[in-house]
């Protein structure tokens, strides 16, 4: 079978290897219900000790201003550079509940969690706990400002929304000007072949930048394919979106028998060396992001 969901094997893999991609964590690709939270206004008193459960919130929470708020993250939580210097609490999605209560919080925020029983146990615990979800580039702006009413951080978290807004508008306008959109396959994993479906947050990024994505195709967010079957979709760039161990990711795929009739492979488009945290982290650098992606598209058009 060419496409494959991802077998109860791969799981593990699977979570270590996105331990700081928020989209693949569980990101509803429903709306969040309402809370009264939604409705607070930066005359409210704000929390003054928050963790963070999820690289992307940390992100957002520096750019709107909330970063000196932050008493504990995730071990995925990297960006920016100051966010390393804030307790870790545990992994992405399984804190350590001893550790996050030793920080004393006014409030976590969190995308998912590994153990459904983890937001009861909070709620035992008296720990209040927020579930902040987003799945799309579209959602950004709402959860900026969700974030920032949770924070005290509004007026901060709207003016980013609004240019969040305006750039995807833009970038929407191109692309849907484009005649031509190469097809690309994004390479998540090699071992086994891993790439983002029609539901990914990244098919959506290479949508915005003028693209698109061969795993579209399936109605799914991130699934394990076949070299069978990127040779039938012939893409026109390869973007491998992880670090080889020995030999570059780019290099190995352009020796992958019957891989050389692939029309990236024979146009020599086959990259590697991302930053992931751009491309597949839903958070406040999108922008950043999709013009990235733009400029590999266009500097590799046939």
């Amino acid at each position: 079978m060419p496409v494959r969901s991802i077998s109860k094997r791969a799981v593990p893999l699977f979570a270590l290897l996105f331990l700081c991609i928020q989209a693949l964590a569980g990101c509803s690709r429903q709306p969040a219900p309402a809370t009264k939270t939604d409705a607070m206004t930066a005359s409210a008193e704000a929390p003054k000790r928050i963790v963070s459960l999820a690289p992307s919130l940390t992100e957002m929470l520096y750019a709107i201003g909330a970063g000196p708020q932050l008493v504990g993250r995730t071990s995925a939580c990297d960006w920016p550079e100051k966010a390393e210097k804030v307790p870790v609490v545990g992994s992405f999605g399984r804190p350590s509940l001893e550790v996050l209560a030793s920080k004393n919080p006014d409030l976590v925020l969190d995308v998912d969690l590994a153990d459904e029983q983890m937001a009861k146990k909070m709620d035992e615990m008296h720990i209040r706990h927020e579930h902040v979800r987003c799945q799309d580039p579209e959602e950004i702006p709402a959860t900026l400002r969700k974030l920032g009413a949770l924070t005290g951080h509004v007026r901060q978290a709207d003016s980013l929304a609004l240019v969040i807004e305006k750039g995807l508008a833009e970038y929407r306008k191109e692309a849907a000007a484009k005649t031509r959109k190469p097809s690309i396959y994004l390479e998540i994993w090699n071992d086994p072949l891993w790439t983002g479906g029609r539901n990914s947050f990244v098919s959506r990024l290479i949508g915005y930048a003028g693209g698109r994505n061969i795993g579209d195709a399936v109605e799914k967010e991130y699934f394990e394919v076949s070299p069978e079957w990127v040779i039938r979709e012939n893409p026109n760039l390869i973007a491998c979106m992880y670090m080889a161990n020995e030999t570059p990711a780019a290099g190995v795929v352009k020796q992958r028998p019957g891989w050389q009739g692939i029309s990236a492979v024979r146009g020599n488009r086959v990259y590697d060396k991302f930053d992931n945290r751009l491309y597949l982290r839903p958070g406040p650098r999108i922008l950043e992001g999709i013009a990235g992606m733009k400029k590999l598209i266009e500097s590799n058009a046939e």
